[in-house]
């Protein structure tokens, strides 16, 4: 089987497997105790924080744990819509193909009485500092777009929004689930204010994540209850999955470039055997993305079926964002960049790592082109394409 949905997430690193199991053995005590027990779980829990900041360049004050990506983005977005609230300022800019645990939470706000305005995402599926800049008003309160997009991994020109945010005193928060442990960043130099991000995504475990917030920002509580994470987190911390991120994070920092080169080269030459295929065509930026995500649209097919057929053939694939898999609908980030209906729905996302090889690519381009060609050999719409009774977008 070749799994290619590493956005969706990863596998577990060895490191990080025998971190959670020797913890959850021998250091189960609560972080929160004054007894022996609870110190060395404290040490423990200390020692992951650190260890996260370092990995971005922050402090470990600076640091929240959480169950995950959407968590962080929640709890960002809510707290500076409080603290925007109170200074009379309750406007957020945003973009049309944020993912959904930040596009709901903003829906949530604007039924609450905060106007949103989402940015326009052009057709390479990047976002523009200037239009960023145009979009602010003296009520803004927060700007959040995210690091790289999770569908089609298109990276954002986060350095130069965060500065136009910082020079306008807007705080700016950055989803950076699909970033954090495959590209290097520094919250200092990119002017990033807040930074969500999701253990799974990087070979650590599910359930398991991180908020960033600049010293001075104050975070308003989604969990009440006991004082962990400073107040600010109720609910006593899952100290196993949390050191066993940390541990998975270190590891991915260490052999950061040679991996992103390695899958790099790997993502291309997909991106070039798939070409190959008539009236098919990648989605975003072809420079200006993650190293290992590839998302084409082939015209004249249905992605369910084109996954399914991928599936029998060994290959582990997805359409999109797996948090909205069970959606008919076509993808909201390829709606954004300009695709229409019929095309965002014959979708495929492929995502590849370190593990990739290249017989798996060689397999993956043969599998796809013969997969690709059998559904469009009974498609009605396709046979409409032949015959002219349609004109071909792609």
């Amino acid at each position: 089987m070749i799994y290619a949905d590493n956005a969706a997430t990863t596998k577990m690193s060895e490191a990080a497997i025998r971190t959670m199991v020797s913890l959850i053995n021998d250091t189960y005590g609560n972080p929160s105790s004054l007894y022996t027990f609870g110190q060395q779980a404290k040490e423990v829990l200390e020692k992951a924080r650190e260890d996260v900041a370092s990995v971005i360049g922050a402090s470990a004050k600076e640091i929240t744990f959480t169950s995950g990506g959407s968590e962080a983005d929640n709890q960002a977005i809510r707290s500076v819509a409080e603290l925007g609230r109170k200074k009379g300022k309750k406007h957020i800019i945003s973009s049309a193909f944020e993912h959904h645990a930040v596009l709901h939470t903003l829906q949530k706000l604007e039924k609450e009485g905060y106007e949103v305005t989402l940015l326009d995402v052009h057709e390479n599926g990047i976002i523009r500092p200037e239009e960023v800049e145009a979009a602010i008003r003296d009520d803004t309160c927060l700007v959040t777009i995210m690091y790289a997009n999770n569908e089609i991994g298109t990276i954002q020109p986060i350095r130069e929004i965060g500065a136009i945010c910082r020079k306008k005193g807007v705080i700016f928060h950055t989803d950076a689930v699909q970033v954090v442990g495959h590209l290097p960043i520094d919250v200092d130099a990119d002017n990033i204010d807040l930074l969500s991000a999701s253990g799974h995504k990087f070979h650590g475990p599910k359930g398991v994540g991180f908020l960033y917030t600049r010293k001075g920002i104050r975070l308003t509580n989604l969990i009440e209850g006991g004082a962990q994470e400073k107040g600010k987190r109720a609910g006593t911390e899952n100290v196993p999955g949390i050191a066993a991120m940390a541990v998975a994070l270190k590891e991915a920092e260490a052999t950061m470039e040679k991996v992103s080169a390695r899958v790099q080269e790997k993502r291309d030459r997909l991106i070039k055997g798939l070409r190959e295929i008539p009236h098919s065509a990648l989605n975003g930026d072809e420079v200006c993305r993650l190293p290992g995500n590839v998302n084409f649209c082939f015209e004249g097919i249905e992605g369910e079926s084109l996954l399914l057929l991928l599936d029998d053939k060994g290959i582990a694939a997805s359409s999109g964002s797996a948090c909205t898999s069970g959606s008919l609908d076509p993808s909201h980030v390829l709606l954004a960049i300009g695709r229409v209906h019929d095309v965002a729905h014959g979708s495929l996302r492929l995502t590849i790592n370190e593990d990739t090889t290249d017989e798996d690519v060689d397999y993956i381009i043969e599998s796809v082109k013969e997969v690709v060609e059998y559904l469009r050999g009974f498609s009605p719409i396709w046979r409409d394409l032949q015959a002219g009774k349609k004109e071909f977008i792609l």
